[in-house]
């Protein structure tokens, strides 16, 4: 079985070998199915052509390929978060903290999502970062401006420190892949990066809670970034944030928009 879609720029042809593949009981209902995904994928296909436009050159990391281990390598301000991702921080504390309950930061960083998090005056923060040189160079200064906050930082990967941590009203996942095994599985291979850690959080959310993390989304969720949301959460909104773009920006991200998601327990 055949199927072609045609336009002036492109054609998307499909061709089902057995006969057993999405074989509902009447072949109409086969045609309708088939002919939907094609017009969905013509559909995506088009609104990337259109996104691309706005794409900005970039400059590819590498760095990545090439560290073994960065739970001990120092790094530098824009190697943590470059200074385009600030407007993305401050709606995804936003998303988390309406309730201003107990929050769970996966990856401290340079502390700039942990001031928006303590801006919403939450009842406990707690923060789990790998890197232990991150921690003494900007967590001890951080928290001293929040004396009398419930603050705490644990120091390790969260795979092996989440487990003892609890419940929380909001979780906040941003952070990185490792080494070269994590980038290739977890980013070349994953929707996002944090698929891994869906069903964690969901295990680690109150009922009700709310989980939002960088989505590597433009201007809305494809279909398979639903259903994995679905298998963990409840329900989920979305939010598209404006970005202005360096032209040299270095983390794999050159559109001028991003979306934002609260997953719910």
């Amino acid at each position: 079985m055949k199927r072609i879609r045609r336009s002036d720029k492109y054609q998307i042809e499909l061709t089902i070998k057995e006969d057993s593949f999405i074989n509902p009981p009447r072949a109409i209902q086969r045609s309708a199915v088939i002919n939907r995904a094609l017009k969905e994928f013509s559909a995506d296909v088009e609104a990337i052509d259109e996104q691309t436009k706005h794409f900005v050159t970039g400059e590819v990391d590498l760095e990545i390929r090439t560290i073994n281990d960065r739970t001990h390598t120092k790094l530098s301000d824009q190697e943590i978060m470059e200074d385009w991702q600030i407007p993305l921080m401050q709606r995804m504390a936003d998303v988390i903290c309406d309730t201003k309950g107990d929050i769970l930061e996966i990856g401290f960083g340079r502390g700039i999502s942990s001031d928006m998090i303590q801006d919403h005056h939450v009842k406990s923060h707690t923060i789990i970062e790998c890197n232990e040189q991150v921690i003494i160079d900007y967590f001890e200064d951080w928290k001293n401006k929040f004396t009398g906050s419930d603050i705490k930082i644990i120091q390790g990967l969260w795979q092996d420190t989440l487990a003892s941590t609890g419940l929380f009203d909001g979780i906040f996942f941003h952070t990185y892949p490792l080494n070269e095994e994590e980038y290739m599985k977890y980013v070349q291979e994953s929707i996002t990066f944090a698929e891994h850690f869906f069903p964690h959080a969901s295990k680690h959310l109150k009922k009700g809670g709310s989980f939002t993390y960088f989505s590597n989304e433009i201007d809305s969720l494809s279909r398979e970034h639903q259903r994995l949301l679905l298998q963990h959460f409840s329900s989920f909104s979305i939010q598209v944030v404006p970005l202005k773009m360096p032209e040299n920006v270095k983390d794999i991200w050159w559109a001028n928009s991003i979306v934002v998601v609260k997953a719910v327990k």
